[in-house]
């Protein structure tokens, strides 16, 4: 027999069983309870969490463990195991975790409210805090066009299902078990995904490197990178066969164009996501056919060929090939693509990578000597890893569709459970 349900008043929650309560989660758990001193001795250690540390679904991925001399101002959240944190500055990345247990003492960004759980089980309120409607609440609750944030007050005033001790513990037990089982099933998805995408790379530079003409005499290259190329080949400058430009478009109203590691993307300016700039009309100009890299972050960054006539930042280094007729410019894309994921451009470049800021500079990239086969089989080459890489696209896409699947499912399994839409089976 079904149960009564009545309406809970609050549009991302819906119905909720005529029994339970609605409660702010201020009366039923503390938050931002712990703040380390600015007294702390300067060489007291800790693991740090960032924003950028914590995954929507799969918790807190990486910390970086730190001096507190060496840290950021802005580690100052004193966390322990059970507690929840949620990002409250740049709240479109879902950052929402539980506190697992650690050998070091761990510290959160101020970026994140810190909850502990008092009058409320700690898993239960963790799933309440993961599901979507709540995570829905705080997107929908922020401020702020570029960097959306929200207040911690704010986040803590959001009213959450509350039914008794008992079918908490019920309710996330079940959870536990379900969810554990579906994440075994997303991280076994995930590797399977980097499987595949390790196999095309292997293919790539295989074949960018030595060709796709069976057994045939090689000679060094006499290059770190690159090694044994085929006797026939070259070496040459990459300045020998590009050359870059940088023209300004001096005025607004180009389609703004973003270099992801998907390709190069307009960019929805209406979403308010990522780096948006006052004005465009100091971007470059992109032409369709132009190369475009992001030469700022060699670890994240990419690089692509424009299907798009617009503009991009200005720190980006456009560039285009000197001879279209001699040199095939979708095997030079595999090839450049191959820089980045080989980690080639990176072993070029300088800064500080621990910072994000590791760049190519103009007269590394253009003193760069790389590969050139013939015309003809420069053609051979690309015609081949369209193929292939096509393949694999399709097998890693349906693995991808899989994954979204799962992920979708255990978003829906969470909300229906935490707000009594579906009851924990007797058996359970």
């Amino acid at each position: 027999m079904a149960r009564e349900m009545k309406d809970s008043g609050i549009e991302w929650i819906g119905e909720i069983p005529k029994e339970w309560k609605l409660v702010p989660i201020k009366y039923i758990a503390s938050y931002n309870d712990e703040t380390l001193s600015e007294n702390t001795n300067s060489e007291y250690e800790f693991d740090y969490i960032e924003i950028g540390s914590v995954e929507y679904g799969k918790g807190v991925t990486q910390v970086e463990h730190m001096k507190y001399k060496n840290a950021p101002s802005r580690a100052r959240r004193i966390v322990k195991k059970n507690d929840i944190i949620v990002s409250t500055v740049r709240t479109y990345l879902r950052a929402v975790a539980i506190i697992q247990d650690s050998a070091n003492m761990q510290i959160a960004s101020t970026g994140f409210v810190v909850i502990r759980a008092k009058k409320i089980n700690y898993e239960y309120l963790r799933y309440a805090i993961l599901s979507e409607s709540f995570i829905c609440m705080v997107e929908a609750y922020s401020t702020g066009i570029s960097y959306p944030a929200i207040n911690a007050r704010v986040v803590v005033g959001f009213k959450i299902p509350f039914p008794k001790n008992q079918q908490q513990k019920k309710i996330a037990h079940f959870l536990n078990a379900q969810c554990t089982e579906l994440d075994d099933i997303l991280e076994k998805t995930r590797a399977s995904i980097e499987e595949y995408k390790k196999l095309k790379q292997a293919v790539i530079t295989q074949v960018v490197t030595k060709g796709v003409r069976g057994n045939r005499e090689m000679k060094d290259s006499q290059s770190i990178w690159f090694g044994q190329i085929p006797s026939d080949w070259e070496m040459r400058k990459i300045k020998y066969i590009f050359k870059i430009q940088k023209d300004i478009a001096g005025e607004e109203g180009h389609t703004v164009l973003s270099i992801t590691q998907k390709g190069i993307k307009p960019k929805d300016l209406s979403k308010n996501e990522g780096q948006l700039a006052e004005n465009y009309s100091n971007y470059q100009l992109v032409h369709i056919g132009d190369f475009a890299m992001n030469h700022m972050d060699l670890l994240t960054g990419w690089v692509d060929i424009s299907k798009y006539e617009g503009v991009t930042s200005p720190d980006y280094r456009v560039f285009e090939l000197i001879d279209k007729d001699n040199y095939c410019s979708q095997y030079y894309l595999y090839l450049m693509q191959m820089c980045y994921t080989n980690r080639i451009f990176y072993g070029l470049g300088q800064g500080v990578s621990g910072l994000g800021r590791w760049r190519l500079q103009a007269d590394k990239f253009l003193n760069f000597s790389i590969t050139v086969p013939s015309y003809e089989e420069q053609q051979e080459i690309a015609n081949y890893l369209d193929k292939k890489c096509s393949a694999i696209d399709e097998l890693i896409a349906k693995k991808e569709q899989y994954l979204s699947e799962i992920e979708n499912y255990k978003k829906t399994l969470i909300y229906e459970y935490v707000t009594g839409k579906k009851e924990v089976p007797q058996n359970c």
